[in-house]
């Protein structure tokens, strides 16, 4: 145990400056959401104390099973996202740019998943199914905040391994401490800026008796449908910010991975082929599952009227997907699975 803790306080400084910066954005980001929700709240004129999560089914019998259900998904979503971290932290191979927004990227999947699924789990097991004005919006502030971040963190990871692989000579000097910090920096700032603008919006609605949101979280479209007030303004900004931080990341992604297709194609080694394929196929799966099941609930959304179908859809992006990605990384990256490897055999050692 000593060594793996000599390991952790080694590691190189981008990744303890990045850390650093994470840290202390995430405390003054929470800092300043909870001051000013409870602004809002002070400010809230509608006299709206809590709204009424209807969750997937009202069948008593099926609870225990749903229960059961989320609850593994979570501990796993937590256990394996936290181990990712801890192998990248521990292993000074994986003490590179690459591996550092990785960490970040499961750093994320955890508050995710944090969320949503613990407060859903709190109430199936009390049978109650209210959640508070300043919860709710809080909720909606994180739900929109952390894909946010998924979508910028893969966006920089794609340019990441573009770097990597058509510039290699010029690696090191393109993606230094300081670039390595400042990305991440920037996906956080457009994170907050985005869902405050959101969240600031949505102080001027006014709400109908009917507060009861057909889904298993507060999420702003099913909010924005029980808001007797006019919307108009809160739509437009969610379609246009879908468009911005949802298509051009996307834009970039693949503009990233053809030419990094264009490089691998002039490589003559079958060696240096086979490593660019295994440092780009796990990140192409991660991208693929995430705007895969994004654009899955958002076609389920609009073909289906049923709120739990939608429900369903839903459960792919919010709790399966930050699940799996551990699994991906750990099963087709080599220097991951060693990582894992060497951190299990020397906690168990030490058991």
């Amino acid at each position: 145990m000593t060594d793996l803790i000599n390991n952790l306080s080694k590691r190189p400084t981008f990744l303890l400056n990045g850390g650093c910066h994470f840290a202390a954005t995430s405390c003054y980001s929470c800092l300043f959401l909870y001051r000013y929700i409870g602004y809002m709240e002070a400010g809230n004129l509608t006299g709206i104390l809590e709204f009424i999560l209807l969750g997937f089914s009202e069948d008593p019998e099926l609870q225990p099973f749903i229960f059961g259900l989320f609850l593994c998904m979570f501990l796993v979503t937590v256990l394996g996202n936290l181990l990712i971290i801890l192998a990248i932290c521990s292993d000074p191979h994986l003490h590179t740019p690459m591996y550092f927004f990785l960490s970040n990227l499961s750093l994320v999947d955890i508050c995710f998943s944090t969320t949503i699924v613990p407060k859903m789990l709190v109430n199936i097991h009390t049978e109650n199914k209210a959640i508070s004005y300043m919860d709710c919006l809080t909720q909606v502030y994180f739900s929109m905040f952390f894909p946010i971040l998924d979508t910028l963190l893969l966006t920089v990871m794609a340019y990441d391994r573009f770097v990597a692989i058509c510039h290699p000579l010029h690696y090191t000097v393109i993606m230094s401490p300081r670039l390595c910090g400042l990305l991440v920096f920037a996906t956080w700032f457009v994170g907050i800026m985005t869902s405050l603008l959101h969240i600031s919006l949505m102080r001027h609605l006014s709400f109908c008796r009917d507060l009861e949101i057909p889904h298993f979280f507060c999420e702003l479209t099913q909010i924005l449908k029980l808001a007797c007030s006019d919307t108009f303004l809160n739509s437009t900004l969610i379609y246009f910010m879908t468009g911005v931080l949802g298509v051009f990341p996307l834009v970039g992604i693949l503009f990233s991975y053809s030419q990094i297709a264009s490089s691998i194609r002039k490589m003559s080694s079958s060696g240096g082929k086979q490593k660019a394929f295994s440092t780009c196929g796990s990140h192409l799966s991660v991208v693929s599952l995430f705007y895969g099941t994004g654009v899955g609930v958002y076609f389920t959304s609009a073909v289906t009227h049923s709120p739990q179908k939608v429900s369903v859809a839903s459960v792919m992006y919010t709790v399966v997907t930050p699940m799996l990605n551990p699994f991906i990384y750990s099963l087709r990256n080599k220097d991951v699975k060693g990582a894992l490897g060497s951190l299990l055999s020397r906690v168990t050692s030490c058991l």
